[in-house]
């Protein structure tokens, strides 16, 4: 039976080479936790506070099977802004205009959050298992929580039309994301062994916008989280997907502990832990495109040359470079897990 010790992953975090490589997820989804404990439970995450806590007790048990030290679990912003859709919906966003910027009720959302999300975190208190603590928190970092209520196209517009409500947007996402993260640590901090967000900032070939922009308006609202993380002695790992390699430094000097998210076309994991792990510890390894496709030589192959390549370097927690969600064969995903494992001895 697997002892989990969620300090391998803050060693991780904090950039120091543990003794035992942490494996680490960005989210493992639901659905696919289902077919490896072979149960359905992914619907009690919706249910009553009972069903939440036997939903997190399945969770967590799947992740202690797999020799995970720690559960990712957070809630997103997105999930309480009225009106929101324009990220991940895809339908116009509701403020366009300095007049809708004005109505927005802002000051509402951190009490929308504790409402709709504390019933769920307190259900993961009661079930975490021994030696095991969670990573991650409040969803969604301000570059996301602007696009879902603008829409990535009339932001960019916005940029150049009305450059003022431009930087309002963020710098209020920023003063609301803020206050609803101090009310979490207050409430939840002892829960949480590592706190990041998620807010991919590029895509293949560069950030999705300026880089300027992101170090003007982005930037500034990430390190007062980030501040606020480190006053409750807690390291903090950013996720963003994309080729950010412009603005790493800035993020680096920003606070941030570590980071997670490769992408092979972009620059496989190796590259990122020889440019930044004398600085930050380094999540990821394996591209979740060769997690679905290669076969379990090809596989062994990679995963061993990217371990080789990253010991020496800093703090690093090994998995997929994205997330494990349904599409991910689950035969594939089991394997690399077993492949990892059997690297670190078990």
């Amino acid at each position: 039976m697997f002892q989990p010790d969620y300090t391998y992953l803050v060693f991780a975090a904090r950039n120091i080479e543990a003794a035992r490589i942490p494996l680490y997820e960005h989210i493992i989804g639901a659905d696919v936790a289902e077919k490896i404990m072979n149960r359905k439970f992914a619907s009690l995450l919706g249910g009553d506070y009972e069903d939440k806590k036997e939903f997190f007790r399945q969770y967590c048990e799947c992740f202690r099977k797999l020799g995970y030290d720690t559960i990712s679990f957070e809630m997103c912003i997105g999930g309480v802004l009225p009106g929101a859709g324009a990220l991940g919906g895809h339908k116009k966003g509701v403020i366009q205009t300095r007049d809708d910027f004005e109505k927005y009720p802002f000051d509402e959302i951190p009490e929308m959050y504790e409402k709709n999300c504390y019933d769920t975190f307190r259900a993961l208190h009661e079930v975490m298992p021994a030696g095991m603590k969670a990573v991650g928190g409040v969803g969604n970092g301000v570059f996301e929580c602007v696009q879902d209520l603008v829409g990535y196209m009339d932001l960019c517009i916005l940029s150049a039309d009305d450059p003022e409500l431009y930087a309002d947007l963020f710098r209020k996402l920023g003063e609301v994301s803020l206050r609803i993260w101090k009310n979490f640590l207050k409430a939840f901090a002892d829960d949480f062994c590592v706190l990041r967000f998620g807010d991919d900032l590029g895509f293949k070939s560069n950030t999705l916008i300026s880089a300027d922009d992101i170090v003007r308006h982005i930037i500034p609202q990430y390190k007062q989280i980030i501040d606020e993380v480190h006053r409750w002695g807690k390291p903090f790992l950013l996720h963003s997907c994309g080729c950010i390699f412009n603005v790493m430094d800035d993020l680096i000097a920003a606070g941030i502990d570590a980071k997670h998210s490769n992408e092979d076309q972009i620059a496989p994991f190796p590259v990122w832990v020889e440019k930044y792990g004398d600085r930050i510890g380094n999540f990821g390894g394996i591209d979740t495109d060769a997690v679905c496709r290669l076969s379990r030589a090809e596989m062994k192959e990679y995963i061993t040359d990217v371990v080789k390549q990253s010991r020496g370097h800093g703090g690093f927690a090994f998995g997929s470079g994205n997330s494990i969600p349904g599409y991910v064969p689950v035969d594939n995903y089991l394997m690399m897990n077993e492949i990892i494992r059997e690297l670190r001895g078990e």
